[in-house]
């Protein structure tokens, strides 16, 4: 068996192994499994502490920096940064999104406080869909004569190598960006590029954001650099299963960006154009083209990579249909798009073997971070929602008579009374990332907001550990994803 095979089993083994070793032991040693419960809950309680004052430290510095003015803070840098010879490349891989789609993110871009001749804006859209280039048509006569440059790729289908992802696409209008960079002059070095998903909306001060850190960073080229994503354009109108989890998708990626250590680049990002060409593009074969290029940049340059995190907001949709059970399927479906990033693990692995240089200690710590942070997202809500009241069900009269058996309900309620405790964390957080509620919605909706939080517990487990679950399984088997796009949805306005 090849070796990216074997790395290929050993997520979903070890999520799968401990679940099925936890039922085991329920059945035949209830004591043991209840201890390892009762271990298991009291390290959860640790965790949501620790988790939830990074997210507060994450948000306080997002509150603190916003509106802040970024092309000021340029400025104050002096002119040996010379911050105006910075070229903002935008790029939008686009499968099916139309003009009502496009439309608000292009907008977006107008309003920046950034020399628009400084911006070069590239749809990247596949020549596959028919209606592409009537879609490109549209934007280019509305937004054509704003930017430095604003034009469309057309990917072909069915090139050698590659499979049908965003990345192929993505990197397809790369190539072709190059090369109008190359025929204006344009340094890859002096040009910053944004990877951006269809429907992405900017905050007005994002290139300067970016422009700053990157100028600041000793060393530039050597880091991608990660908006804050907020899934609020269409929250308003979102129902409230998909509403919460984009909220928390939202408030997990702002955790990590104070966990530098486990920080990757996800969704919509930025880097140097040199490092992206040098490191040879986003991969073309790969769903999670956001975060293997994250890892492909950290094996070229031997582990002297990382994530600059940019605490300032892109706004994108929530994912959702007409009807509760197509809104499940949406969202399960992304969720499982998203845990298939775990064909990261062994893309590492094998990427070890290719590239030299990496320390061996930081190959250990990055490689056991990128395993444990999937397998734990793969168990954690099984353990707690479904493995948690097995003892107690299959141990038989002697356990739930026995002084651990007593113990253990009033334990596990007080992890759910501590949760509730830390949720109200999250909803009072979660207010304050809301747009202004549009007139067309009634103000009851406020209250809504806040009491659907008690149905968290069921997301936790349909969409925390199930999704999870698939994707390591289908990896282990070898039965591969295909990309999925997820449709977005129109805000009313």
């Amino acid at each position: 068996m090849a070796p990216k095979r074997i790395y290929e089993i050993i997520p979903g083994t070890l999520s799968w192994g401990i679940i099925l070793a936890l039922v085991l032991l329920s059945i035949f040693k209830p004591l043991l499994c209840a201890v390892f419960i009762i271990a298991f809950d009291f390290y959860w309680i640790i965790r949501t502490v620790y988790l939830t004052t990074l997210l507060v430290m994450a948000h306080r510095k997002l509150f603190i920096r916003k509106d802040k003015d970024w092309i000021k803070e340029c400025d104050a840098l002096g002119a040996a940064y010379d911050w105006q010879r910075i070229y903002q490349l935008i790029i939008f891989p686009v499968y099916k999104e139309g003009p009502e789609i496009l439309r608000s993110s292009l907008k977006a871009l107008t309003l920046c406080n950034y020399p628009k001749d400084r911006m070069i804006v590239v749809l990247a859209l596949e020549g596959r869909n028919l209606a592409s280039r009537d879609n490109a048509k549209i934007l280019e006569e509305e937004f054509g004569g704003i930017f430095f440059a604003f034009f469309s790729t057309f990917h072909p289908d069915g090139l050698a190598g590659e499979t049908r992802t965003k990345g192929a696409n993505a990197t397809w209008a790369a190539h072709r960006a190059k090369e109008f960079l190359e025929s204006k002059g344009v340094k890859q070095e002096n040009t910053l590029v944004s990877c951006f998903d269809a429907d992405t909306c900017v905050d007005k001060e994002y290139f300067g954001c970016l422009t700053y850190h990157f100028l600041i960073n000793p060393r530039p080229h050597q880091a991608s650099y990660q908006p804050m994503p907020v899934y609020n354009n269409n929250i308003w109108e979102a129902p409230s299963f998909a509403r919460l989890v984009e909220i928390s998708s939202s408030f997990c990626e702002m955790i990590d960006s104070v966990r530098l250590e486990k920080f990757v680049t996800f969704s919509s990002h930025s880097m140097s154009f040199k490092t992206l060409v040098e490191v040879g593009y986003w991969p073309v074969d790969m769903i999670s083209d956001d975060s293997v290029i994250y890892w492909k940049a950290f094996l070229f340059y031997k582990g002297e990579y990382h994530v600059v995190p940019l605490y300032i907001n892109v706004s994108m949709d929530v994912a959702y249909a007409n009807g509760f059970w197509k809104t499940i399927a949406v969202q399960y479906k992304q969720k499982r798009r998203w845990a298939w990033g775990v064909e990261n693990f062994p893309f590492l692995l094998e990427g070890y073997s290719k590239y030299g240089g990496v320390p061996l200690l930081v190959k250990i710590r990055r490689a056991f971070n990128l395993l444990e942070s999937h397998v734990t997202w793969a168990v954690w809500a099984v353990i707690l929602a479904l493995i948690g009241p097995m003892p107690l069900i299959l141990g038989g009269a002697f356990f739930r008579e026995s002084a651990i058996g007593y113990n253990l309900p009033r334990i596990t309620g007080l992890l759910f009374n501590f949760t509730l405790i830390t949720s109200l964390v999250w909803v009072i957080l979660s207010r304050t990332i809301l747009p202004k509620r549009p007139s067309h919605i009634s103000w009851r909706k406020n209250i809504v907001m806040v009491l659907e939080w008690v149905i968290v517990p069921f997301i936790i487990v349909v969409l925390g550990s199930v999704p999870a679950l698939d994707a390591q399984t289908r990896l282990a088997l070898g039965k591969y994803m295909e990309f999925n796009p997820t449709e977005k949805k129109k805000k009313v306005v």
